[in-house]
C-alpha cells in the first residue's frame, strides 16, 4: 500500500500539483517555466490552495502575497493560517510562493499577476466566480498586491484588495528601505521608482480596499498606507482604513495582537459587505 501511494504522490508531483494532508493541493504556478527567469535558478512559484466545501462555496477567492521585505516570506501567520476563516465563510484561499526579485521587479509581479489568472482559469472546477476574485497581502507582500491591483490589467486584474501594515511607496525616507532595495535594486532610475509608488498608480479602476495596521509601526511607516487610503479617495475608490492604537509590524493573524478580534470581525464585515 506505501508503494502505492508513492507512486501517487510523485505522478502528482509530476503534474505540478500535490494534496496536503490537510486537504490543500499545491500547484506549480510556472509549470512551463517563467516569463521572466530568477536570479536565483532554485527558487520557484507555487500556490499553496484551500477550497472550501462546494456546498459552502460562496464563489469568492482570495490570493494572499505573505510579506518579508522581499527577501523572504511569513508565509503562515501572513499565508496559510488565513485559510480557515475564509474557507469558513466559504471564500476559496490561494496563498503565494512568490519568488524573490534580487533587483529585479517582474520576477514576483510576474508571480502575482499569474496566480490571479490562475485562479480564474480554474473557476469553474473550484466553484470560484471568475468577477470575485481578490488579493491581499502584508508589508511587502502588500507592496505586490497593491502593484497588481493599481498596474494588472484584463484576467490579471483584481476585483478587491485588503493590505495590512503595506509597503506602498517607494520614496526614500518613507519606505520600506530593504524592500525598495531587493526590488528595484540600489541605485533604481527615478522613472522605475515613481512606476512602483503604487499611490501614484491609482486610478478609478483600481479595485476597492480594506487596509489595516498599527499606528506604533516602526518598520514600514503608517504614511505609506494614508498615502494610499488618500489617493483611492480622490480617485473615488471605496475603502476602509484601520489604524489600531498598537501592534507594532508583522502581527499577522496572531492572536497575541491586542486587536485580533476587533481585526478580523472588521475583515469579515468588510467582505460581507462587497457586492
Amino acid at each position: 500500500m506505501k508503494r502505492i501511494c508513492m507512486i501517487w504522490m510523485l505522478l502528482a508531483t509530476w503534474a505540478g500539483i500535490v494534496r496536503g494532508q490537510n486537504g490543500e493541493m499545491v500547484l506549480d504556478v510556472w509549470p512551463d517555466g517563467p516569463t521572466t527567469a530568477s536570479a536565483d535558478v532554485g527558487d520557484t512559484a507555487r500556490v499553496n490552495i484551500f477550497l472550501p466545501p462546494a456546498e459552502r462555496a460562496t464563489g469568492r477567492a482570495i490570493v494572499i502575497c505573505p510579506g518579508g521585505g522581499y527577501a523572504h516570506l511569513a508565509f503562515e501567520k501572513e499565508g496559510t493560517r488565513w485559510a480557515p476563516m475564509f474557507n469558513e465563510m466559504g471564500i476559496a484561499v490561494v496563498v503565494l510562493k512568490y519568488r524573490m526579485p534580487h533587483g529585479n521587479w517582474r520576477v514576483p509581479t510576474e508571480d502575482a499577476e499569474e496566480a490571479v489568472r490562475l485562479v480564474r482559469r480554474h473557476a469553474e472546477e473550484w466553484h470560484v466566480n471568475p468577477s470575485d476574485v481578490g488579493i491581499m497581502g502584508f508589508s511587502a507582500g502588500g507592496h505586490l498586491a497593491a502593484t497588481t491591483a493599481t498596474h494588472a490589467t484584463g484576467d490579471a486584474h483584481p476585483d478587491f484588495q485588503l493590505l495590512f501594515y503595506p509597503v506602498i511607496t517607494m520614496e526614500e525616507g518613507v519606505t520600506h528601505q530593504g524592500s525598495r532595495d531587493n526590488l528595484l535594486g540600489p541605485n533604481p532610475s527615478e522613472e522605475l521608482v515613481g512606476m512602483f509608488c503604487n499611490e501614484r498608480q491609482v486610478s478609478p479602476q483600481t479595485p476597492p480596499a480594506f487596509l489595516a495596521l498599527a499606528n506604533d509601526d516602526r518598520a514600514v511607516p503608517p504614511a505609506n498606507a494614508v498615502r494610499y487610503y488618500q489617493a483611492l479617495q480622490e480617485h473615488q475608490v471605496a475603502t476602509a482604513l484601520h489604524i489600531y492604537p498598537k501592534g507594532g509590524h508583522g502581527f499577522g493573524i496572531n492572536e497575541s495582537f491586542p486587536w485580533h478580534v476587533e481585526m478580523m470581525l472588521e475583515v469579515k464585515a468588510w467582505l460581507q459587505s462587497l457586492k
